[in-house]
């Protein structure tokens, strides 16, 4: 096999990436159900500060003619080439915890190649998880919770958050092939399919993206600012209820899925990690005080005061 640091480059900040970190990844290409990807990482790098560490090469590891670069015509000349790019950052969550983020595309070539690079950067940043996110369209209702199927090496998160466990063959994400590879080495790694309502699958639907980092959350720790997606989510489902009332078909479909999900729910054990055993969300009062509890706790132990 070629050497995986062929197929990207370190910048000179990658010597203070502090060791032990998370890797969050999430790449765009053969599916993205309701955007959820897309949207999760577009609004982590516009929301959090960032630093570049690696980009990869995409004159090796992708097909330009099935995924076209855009280029601005400007009335007799062309200017704006937005070519694709495959990075990866150094990123602080809302309470300045450090995390590494790989985004961009998903490669078209070298997948080998590619998932030895991913392990060879976790080694050498000594990673201490990998949490990756991926969606597929499933005829569930836009009116329950989005659901996960969760695999990897956290029985934890499997046990608490994995909904559908299927027995079955599907088409790969380059991320499975890097999963597969850190589960066979031994480190630690977790991935997230997000069981997206099928016509919602070609939307940009808000709600796919919340999942995606509330299930990143679950993983990390992290914690991710999602006022501005909840509103975007709110304004979309009203939208979308709108629809559903004037549309006696479409209310027909969406009622046929609830009795369908909640058939199936019924029979589940399964409860978020966000709820209490009552299935309630935690008030905003509640998250607050966990919070400050939570950062008087790592305030003393930085100042060696804590155990």
């Amino acid at each position: 096999m070629r050497d995986p640091g062929d197929i990207y480059e370190l910048t000179a900040e990658a010597a203070s990436v502090p060791e032990g970190l998370n890797l969050v990844a999430g790449l765009t290409g053969f599916a993205d159900a309701g955007g959820a990807v897309a949207q999760s990482t577009e609004y982590l790098l516009g929301n959090l500060t960032h630093t570049l560490i690696a980009s990869f090469d995409a004159d090796v590891l992708l097909d330009y003619r099935a995924r076209r670069p855009i280029i601005y015509f400007d009335r007799d000349h062309l200017t704006g080439y937005q070519p694709p790019v495959l990075r990866l950052y150094l990123a602080h969550d809302e309470i300045g915890q450090p995390f590494l983020l790989l985004s961009g595309f998903e490669p078209d070539f070298r997948w080998e190649q590619f998932t030895a690079a991913v392990v060879e950067i976790g080694k050498r940043f000594r990673v201490a998880a990998t949490t990756w996110v991926h969606a597929i369209p499933m005829p569930v209702p836009h009116t329950r919770p989005i659901g996960v199927t969760v695999s990897g090496t956290r029985s934890d998160l499997i046990e608490g958050m994995s909904v559908w466990r299927p027995h079955t063959q599907v088409p790969s994400n380059v991320l499975h092939l890097v999963e597969l590879r850190l589960h066979e080495s031994g480190a630690a790694v977790v991935g997230f399919v997000l069981l997206v309502p099928h016509y919602l699958a070609d939307t940009e639907f808000p709600a796919a993206a919340l999942s995606a980092l509330e299930s990143t959350s679950a993983a990390t720790g992290l914690i991710f600012p999602t006022d501005q997606l909840r509103e975007q989510n709110r304004d979309f489902i009203n939208r979308i209820d709108e629809q559903v009332r004037e549309n006696p078909e479409l209310a027909k479909l969406v009622g046929t899925l609830e009795e369908r999900y909640d058939t199936y729910m019924e029979g589940s054990s399964v409860r978020s990690p966000l709820t209490d055993e009552d299935g309630e969300l935690p008030s905003a009062d509640e998250i607050a005080a966990e919070l400050e509890n939570f950062l008087a706790t790592r305030r003393s132990r930085d100042d060696g005061t804590g155990a």
